[in-house]
């Protein structure tokens, strides 16, 4: 088995496969190893955009920053970004190959085996150590056939992998003896121990059940990893996880999270800052009280103007700016803002914006797909780096940027760069013009270092040693 390459495998989505294999990416990282992040196939609508000017899943982007790298598109070389219930958008290699049908996703998705396998190579020409991340559960029988972002890749590239199941969700052990039981035997010897994630409480209660669950699955417990406050984007949903109580807020941000939501990461920044309290709301009476009403990012907004609409949200959306609320559209949340969207089966055909600002988008074929470094003019000449990725041209003003447009009253801002508020400048200045004056100024990429490093720690004291030895530089 290949040693310079372990698979952090999950009993379920969200069990914390992504944040772990970040924080070990970090811990080796810290010993001067050279290490990369690599996830076969992911399937999520946030993004990052690469050095090399490509999509992959945020995670990787994540995982990478915790190397001390630049993102490259061969440390994720199949993403799917749902559009529809039964249909999503295929990324290889960064770029848009067409899309998946779900009646056919697993006849679709064998043949780019050889794809992820030549991207995992090449990582491994380069580095000394990979951690590959695996996608949702092994023990899925129905999709077991012409698996390539679990066991199926594991067992072609032949590395060992643990397996991980979050106590916080009930049901641990049963999640573990679970998968253990339907995977077959060879990939069942593959794992070579099991990780329990988010514990909280007394060790001691624990005791029994580690004792039990080593016994009846005759493979040992690598780590008990304890529950921690990190500061880190979540990949599938929002978490809330920061959110302030109501009262104790100086600025309420509403976030409309329509069903094909994309890049909600953006509005982490924000939530870290102590005195605002960021929402995500799915309802019409939801949406108040709030400051600011973002609508964010979105995978297929036509579907999503149609929701928005259907939930009574444009209603509450005009009564907020009637009270003098802000509201800022970010990509696709801008695109629903302006007057009109021209869109020739592009993402489901044309329709009439919501009419704040004075812009028109035309979507066209070919993604824009871009990292952004440049200095903003307004709301004052500072820094700002992050990303593109649209299909939509929209009539911007130069002036304005970061952002594309305004309303004439101010009230409604747009812009098509995510990553916005991670420089701390900018964000400070963004708030102030806001009516937030406390903003600390801290960049997110201190805030995420802190979090990555203290997971780190807890990995390193939490993980029996002999395990993470053979990654570890040899002591004299």
């Amino acid at each position: 088995m290949d040693t310079s390459a372990l698979m952090i495998q999950g009993t379920a989505s969200g069990v914390g496969k992504s944040v772990l294999v970040a924080g070990l990416c970090r811990l080796l990282a810290r010993q001067g190893i050279k290490v990369a992040p690599f996830k076969p196939q992911n399937m999520s609508n946030n993004a990052a955009v690469t050095v090399d000017g490509g999509e992959i899943g945020r995670a990787q982007a994540l995982q990478a920053f915790a190397c001390g790298l630049e993102p490259t598109v061969d440390m994720n070389p199949v993403l799917i970004k749902p559009e529809a219930d039964h249909q999503a958008q295929l990324i290889v290699r960064g770029q848009v190959a067409g899309r998946l049908q779900a009646k056919r996703f697993r006849q679709d998705r064998i043949v780019l085996l050889d794809t992820v396998l030549e991207s995992f190579h090449r990582l491994q020409q380069d580095y000394d150590v990979i951690i590959v991340e695996g996608a949702g559960s092994p023990a899925e029988p129905n999709l077991r056939e012409g698996d390539i972002a679990n066991m199926g890749f594991a067992e072609v590239a032949d590395i060992p992998v643990w397996l991980v199941g979050d106590i916080n969700r009930g049901g641990v052990f049963a999640s573990l003896k679970g998968t253990l039981d339907i995977v077959s035997d060879s990939e069942r010897q593959r794992i070579q121990g099991l990780l329990i994630n988010g514990f909280r409480g007394s060790r001691a209660l624990l005791e029994d059940g580690l004792t039990w669950m080593e016994r009846a699955s005759g493979k040992p417990i690598l780590g008990v990893i304890p529950w921690l406050p990190l500061e880190l984007p979540e990949e599938d949903s929002p978490s809330g996880q920061h959110e302030q109580e109501q009262g104790t807020a100086h600025l309420e941000v509403a976030v409309i999270a329509y069903p094909r939501m994309s890049n909600h990461d953006d509005l982490d920044p924000l939530a870290g800052e102590h005195g605002i309290r960021v929402r995500f709301v799915r309802h019409a009476q939801a949406l108040q009280p709030a400051d600011v009403v973002v609508l964010p990012g979105s995978k297929h907004v036509a579907s999503d103007m149609a929701w928005l609409k259907a939930q009574g949200l444009t209603q509450a959306l005009a009564q907020h700016l009637r009270y003098g609320g802000k509201v800022l559209g970010i990509c696709g949340g801008m695109q629903m803002l302006g007057q009109y969207i021209h869109d020739d089966a592009i993402e489901g055909g044309s329709c009439e914006g919501l009419g704040y600002l004075p812009l028109r988008t035309q979507m066209q074929a070919e993604k824009t797909v871009k990292q952004v470094d440049a200095w903003a003019q307004y709301p004052k000449a500072c820094r700002v780096q992050g990303y593109e990725i649209h299909h939509g041209i929209s009539d911007a003003r130069s002036e304005l940027f970061p952002f594309a447009q305004c309303s004439d009253d101010q009230q409604v801002w747009g812009t098509y760069v995510h990553g916005l508020f991670e420089q701390g400048e900018f964000r400070q200045a963004w708030l102030e013009s806001v009516g937030f004056q406390y903003s600390d100024g801290v960049a997110q990429q201190e805030r995420t270092l802190a979090s990555l490093d203290a997971l780190a720690d807890a990995l390193e004291e939490q993980v029996h040693p002999e395990y993470l030895e053979c990654f570890l530089p040899k002591r004299a």
